[in-house]
């Protein structure tokens, strides 16, 4: 089981990797989006901002978030570990329900590219 130390630091490589992204990746990063990211065997969630193609202002909080945000992730702190090491495809993921993402609809088209 992933630790909330190292489900943190896969949040920080992700928002590296969102900043150094080129293409539709980075059109798709660059949407103004508050996110949350539930990690259900840890019992805590990141909370922060996809904008400017990067991740910013990543909080963490106990338990399920205190706000609903526009974007919406849950899975296993190893899953999130897993999707940005690139061990773990997140359509394959999803389709499992190993990943759940909850969005509008135009957020989801856009947010294909990243995912």
């Amino acid at each position: 089981m992933a630790t909330l130390e190292e489900c943190r630091a896969a949040l920080g490589r992700l928002a590296q990797n969102l900043s150094a992204a080129n293409g539709d990746v980075r059109s798709a990063a660059a949407l103004d989006r508050s996110l949350s990211c539930r990690i259900t065997d840890l019992d805590v969630t990141f909370s922060g901002r996809l904008a400017g193609g990067t991740l910013q202002d990543v909080t963490s909080v106990q338990g399920p978030p205190p706000e609903r945000a526009q974007i919406r992730l849950a899975m296993r702190g190893d899953d999130l570990v897993a999707l940005v090491d690139g061990e773990l495809h997140f359509a394959k993921a999803w389709g499992s329900g190993r990943v759940k993402l909850e969005a509008g609809l135009r957020d989801l088209l856009r947010l294909r590219a990243l995912l």
